[in-house]
């Protein structure tokens, strides 16, 4: 019998079994001279023991406004120091931080915010074209947000019903600070304490619930795979309100007394170049789209990134011919490749900093310690090596489950504890993994999923819609575009620009269809099932596009 398709990362190195903030207070109090924090857009430079100093103030503050362990508070903002202040606080008041995404609109923070009830919410004013502080405002106003008691707005500037960051920081005194202490022994590490948003095939995202054990360890071994050392810097472009920053960053650099360098708000490639040089980053995580954007900069030729030897790519499949070139031009001969989803933590797979190149572009290599998989059939039975399946993952780093959500966590975690990803996968004989497709059509867009149930969800809205399916196509700067197809109501009349214009402010940009059809019908089965990929062939052959090589 052929060997089946089932790997366990065995591992002398045992898991941590300590909370975040236990984790924290232990760092800072054996590395506090080292830098924890580098935030170049706000001229920050923090050692361990000012990030404790400032962290441990916040804490006891939330504290003071009455915040029990347990209880939500979200984070809405871009790349700063004090989201980092926020992530680490909550995590030692016991309270979950729910991560609101930058790009998120009206409709989808007022569904986010109030599925999980978020108590607070620390918020941006603003950033590029997204006024935060006033969208929370309107649904306030509008009677929205029942459960949303304090707003504490990033920065110095005062708002009418709203406390500052440094207010809430100022706000804590001794029996809040005695708490806190408290707190240490009595938080558990099975206790959740981050949802993560993720799309979801029903029209509405799933509130992945994650406990400290969960991205604790995850970051920890992510860390390990890059043979991340203390006072090595890591170049963080990648959001905060993704795994790829809170858990893989963040986490990675607290687990080894890293640095965590934020190069700017949201990212930029010039900005990553100069943060690279000038910090000396041995490091840098990023989406093949950053990398390309990096590598195709007009000035990349003027700057030294001979610090860089490693990082990560990851968010969405990587072009081979990408993963060569950051290798050779960008001086990063030990970047691996991770696989994984919110939903387990995130990353199941990796490439190790010493496997070949072509393991490294050409899979997402082997399996992360502690961790199984396995990839079946559709009756569930394990395929032999080499046969596409559905990869299924258990182990320390399956989520909880989806927040208020009993039936469709029961969907995604099987009655043996395997979380099913939903991807179509191969194991070689040596162990390393290929991610051939996905059995459902998640669409992934710079490293955003997106799930084109919930965009057509939101397109059956505009009156002159009478049905719309959304496809992703090829494209080659975000891997995949967006792509709707519309009929329209008898008598109606659209552009594709009108359609975008309808999209504007109320979804996330990244989910605004860049290609827009209107259609008599959609190509279907015997059944009425409708075809995608024959929508996305057409697309295909339409457009003249290629499909990118990737792993």
């Amino acid at each position: 019998m052929s060997q089946l398709s089932y790997v366990h990362g065995a591992s002398t190195t045992p898991l941590i079994g300590k909370t975040i903030g236990v984790l924290f207070d232990e760092t800072c109090a054996a590395h506090p001279d080292a830098l924890a924090l580098i935030v170049r857009h706000q001229g920050v430079r923090w050692t361990y023991a000012e990030l404790k100093a400032r962290v441990d103030a916040f804490a006891a503050g939330l504290i003071a406004l009455g915040l029990q362990p347990g209880e939500r508070i979200g984070v809405w903002a871009p790349n700063c120091a004090e989201w980092t202040i926020t992530q680490f606080a909550t995590a030692k008041a016991g309270l979950v931080l729910v991560n609101i995404n930058p790009a998120y609109r009206l409709s989808e923070a007022d569904y986010a915010l109030n599925k999980v009830g978020c108590r607070a919410l620390v918020t941006a004013v603003r950033h590029k074209t997204s006024e935060y502080l006033a969208m929370v405002r309107e649904l306030r106003s509008g009677g929205r947000l029942p459960l949303l008691e304090r707003i504490i707005t990033i920065g110095p500037e005062p708002h009418d019903d709203c406390l500052a960051f440094d207010e809430v920081a100022a706000a804590g005194g001794e029996a809040e600070r005695a708490r806190l202490e408290a707190l240490t022994s009595e938080l558990q590490f099975d206790d959740p304490i981050n949802i993560q948003f993720t799309s979801g095939t029903t029209g509405f995202p799933k509130g992945a619930t994650l406990s400290h054990h969960n991205i604790v360890n995850n970051g920890f071994f992510v860390g390990e795979a890059i043979g991340l050392s203390a006072g090595e810097k890591l170049c963080i472009p990648v959001p905060l309100y993704h795994c790829f920053g809170m858990v893989m960053g963040n986490l990675g650099c607290l687990t080894h007394a890293a640095t965590m360098v934020y190069p700017s708000e949201a990212f930029e490639p010039l900005a990553v170049l100069e943060t690279v040089e000038a910090e000396r980053c041995a490091a840098l995580y990023g989406v093949p789209t950053m990398f390309i954007a990096i590598l195709g900069h007009a000035d990349f030729a003027r700057f030294d990134l001979t610090s860089l030897r490693t990082g990560i790519m990851a968010g969405s499949p990587c072009p081979i011919e990408v993963m060569r070139r950051v290798i050779g031009e960008m001086h990063m001969p030990e970047v691996t490749i991770a696989y994984g989803m919110t939903e387990t933590s995130p990353v199941s797979f990796q490439s190790a900093t010493d496997d070949s190149v072509e393991q490294r572009v050409s899979t997402v290599g082997r399996i992360q310690p502690h961790l199984e998989v396995k990839i079946v059939d559709d009756a569930g039975r394990i395929v032999p090596r080499g046969e596409p399946g559905e990869l299924c993952t258990r182990g320390y780093s399956v989520m909880l489950g989806y927040w208020d959500d009993a039936e469709r966590t029961a969907e995604a975690i099987d009655a043996g504890g395997w979380m099913h990803t939903g991807d179509l996968a191969t194991l070689d004989d040596g162990g390393f993994c290929n991610i051939v497709g996905r059995i459902k059509d998640l669409v992934i867009r710079g490293g955003e999923n997106i799930y084109p149930r919930e965009v057509e969800e939101f397109l059956y809205r505009h009156p002159a819609v009478q049905d719309v399916q959304v496809i992703g196509v090829p494209d080659p700067k975000y891997g995949e575009e967006l792509c709707a197809w519309i009929v329209l109501k008898a008598g109606e009349d659209l552009s594709a620009e009108t359609v975008r214009e309808f999209c504007r402010g109320q979804i996330a940009h990244y989910k605004i269809p860049r290609h827009v059809r209107f259609v008599e019908g959609f190509p279907t089965t015997v059944t009425g099932k409708v075809q995608k990929f024959a929508m996305r062939e057409a697309m295909i052959a339409e457009l003249d596009l290629a499909i990118e090589k990737t792993a």
